[in-house]
């Protein structure tokens, strides 16, 4: 079915199809996706709202800027490998934005239907032809270039150096990707849980990248193992790319968390989605959540993650607390939406102080004081401010610190002539991301801070475009 068929003031009469979702009654306790996916017939009914518009604004408001309003065409045509192999050609991760990407404030934002109506569900389709394509084995893999003999390393497999990597590899260039774990993934790995993105799909769209010529390899930390400058001389190597990530737990820095007991979402996530301590035939150790009352202190989507995770370890009662207001919290609408239907507690206006053990060294409780918002700060958020004598104690034997991340100094430290900025992040070129070290590159979180899986994979193309550029100007 084509689009102009359908005038569009009958499309804006098509409500938008929703997601089926696996109920909170039994997905509280399993670690098996909570988005269904769409069938077919909910993919195409979507599809069909879209209005064609003549300056597709839902581009604009992609980091990556898919050609959305040409693959939700092919969508309404049937014809969904070509439609995954349109996105294919800005996005090398599509079921995996599909899955987390926050399309409510990008694309979707940008939608002329979100003006008086529900906006398409872009994210929805991107993922139901991403699925298809997975299902049917047969993949879009962009054309490659004839072979440049140019050599690029990559640092680092999370979604700045995956994107990185393929459309660098498209450019003919070969490409190595360096990963200090075990598996390529990065933070999709060890960061998101696998009732939100399943580890399959992470490693199917690792393969679509090796069969486009990634090279990938594990257990290689970069600073220990091999330096910058040895990748650049004794390797062999033309340009670098270092797309670290931002690893560095932050804790609060109150007393008490010393406790055993008390993690950083790295550490707990890391274990479980990782090494699949959840899982009794793995040995890798993680606090046994069931009888236990826990606690995961932030309001982003880490947060979310980690106490929806320790609900299904089998937690008590999970709490999240969150010292400002609901409304003021970066976590996604579905993230929050669905650890309410799971039974978290949420304890908004709330701050930890101190957290409480006994003499064996384990934790016990967590001591907290309400707070109030005051004015705007430096974020556009309401600056929370304590209530004094409101201090109470919450009963808890684990806590989980979500309060996001800083820049691992290891890369950094070891490169000496590479320039950092106050916090440890790396200096980059807003514009090239061109380091002060010649040849060497830097983007995602370890030139930003934390942000998105979609930003991070937006900064990865950028300098890809940057390190063609570089190395076109290279003597043979």
């Amino acid at each position: 079915m084509s689009l102009n068929k359908i005038p569009p003031k009958e499309r804006t009469k098509i409500p938008r199809v929703h997601m089926p979702e696996q109920p909170a009654e039994f997905r509280r306790a399993n670690f098996e996706e909570v988005n269904q996916g769409l069938t077919i017939l909910g993919a195409t009914t979507e599809a069909i709202r879209c209005l064609e518009c003549a300056k597709p604004h839902c581009i604009d408001g992609c980091p990556v800027n898919v050609n959305i309003r040409e693959f939700v065409r092919l969508v309404t045509e049937g014809d969904y490998l070509a439609a995954a192999a349109k996105i294919r050609e800005d996005n090398v991760l599509p079921a995996i934005t599909g899955r987390v990407c926050p399309q409510e404030t990008q694309c979707e934002a940008c939608c002329v239907l979100g003006k008086k109506h529900e906006p398409l569900g872009i994210g929805y389709l991107e993922r139901f032809v991403a699925d298809y394509e997975r299902e049917h084995g047969v993949f879009g893999i962009p054309e490659r270039a004839p072979l440049t003999g140019r050599k690029i390393a990559i640092v680092g497999s999370g979604p700045a150096g995956l994107s990185a990597a393929g459309d660098l590899v498209r450019k003919g260039h070969e490409v190595t990707v360096f990963e200090a774990l075990h598996e390529i993934g990065g933070v999709l790995l060890y960061g998101i849980p696998q009732f939100r993105l399943p580890k399959e799909i992470v490693e199917h769209e690792v393969n679509v990248l090796r069969q486009m010529g990634v090279d990938f390899q594990t257990n290689v930390v970069i600073g220990k193992t091999v330096t910058i400058d040895e990748l650049m001389t004794e390797e062999g190597y033309h340009a670098v790319l270092i797309a670290t990530g931002a690893g560095l737990p932050k804790f609060l820095e109150v007393p008490g968390e010393h406790y055993n007991g008390v993690y950083s979402a790295n550490e707990f996530l890391t274990r479980v989605n990782l090494m699949k301590a959840y899982d009794p035939s793995y040995d890798e150790p993680v606090f046994d959540c069931r009888g236990h009352d826990i606690a995961v202190v932030g309001g982003g989507n880490t947060a979310m993650d980690a106490v929806r995770t320790a609900c299904r370890l089998g937690a008590r009662t999970s709490y999240l607390i969150y010292r400002r207001s609901e409304t003021e919290m970066p976590a996604r609408l579905e993230e929050v939406k669905h650890a309410k239907e799971e039974g978290i507690q949420f304890l908004c206006l709330t701050n930890p102080v101190e957290f409480c053990g006994n003499d064996k060294g384990w934790l016990q409780a967590v001591r907290c004081i309400r707070m109030e918002l005051g004015e705007p700060d430096a974020s556009g958020r309401r600056s929370p401010i304590p209530i004094p004598g409101s201090e109470f104690d919450l009963p808890i034997q684990m806590a989980v610190i979500a309060l996001g991340t800083g820049a691992n100094p290891l890369v950094q430290s070891t490169t000496p002539d590479l320039q950092t900025n106050r916090k440890g992040y790396i200096a980059a070129d807003a514009e090239t991301l061109a380091t002060s070290k010649r040849g060497v590159f830097a983007a995602g979180d370890i030139v930003t801070g934390s942000a998105t899986v979609i930003l991070a994979m937006a900064a990865g193309r950028k300098a890809a475009a940057s390190i063609d550029q570089y190395l076109q100007t290279l003597s043979n």
